[in-house]
């Protein structure tokens, strides 16, 4: 079975950093472009950050340039997002997806999608 899993949400202070990974489960994450995406309670959801194919190539949401940033492990099958410099706006589930398609993937048109992981930016 064909899956992505997050993992590394939770509650942070203000000012406070975290690291999400994303897995694949099934298949090779590196043949994939691979996005993080967010939604907030009462919002849609929002692109936050894409890396290509053995991560040669990254996009930001202007909302998190500067504090955040996407890589790929070196095990291959795991993309993080380190978030740094946390603010209580980017509260939100955050889903990591996977695409054949850098364009795609950016529309949000993914082939996969995680289950989300909750990040909570509150004192």
């Amino acid at each position: 079975q064909l899956q992505l899993v997050e993992s590394g949400g939770g509650l942070v202070q203000p000012g406070g950093s975290l690291r999400l990974s994303c897995t694949g489960s099934g298949f090779a994450l590196d043949n994939y472009f691979i996005g993080w995406f967010r939604q907030a309670p009462g919002k849609e959801r929002e692109g936050v950050s894409f890396i290509s194919r053995w991560g040669g190539t990254s996009n930001y949401a202007d909302f998190v340039k500067g504090r955040f940033t996407i890589s790929r492990g070196s095990a291959k099958n795991i993309v993080y997002l380190d978030m740094n410099r946390l603010k209580p706006e980017d509260t939100a589930v955050y889903y990591c997806a996977a695409s054949l398609d850098w364009a795609a993937l950016k529309e949000g048109q993914c082939d996969y999608w995680g289950q989300g992981t909750q990040v909570t930016v509150s004192l």
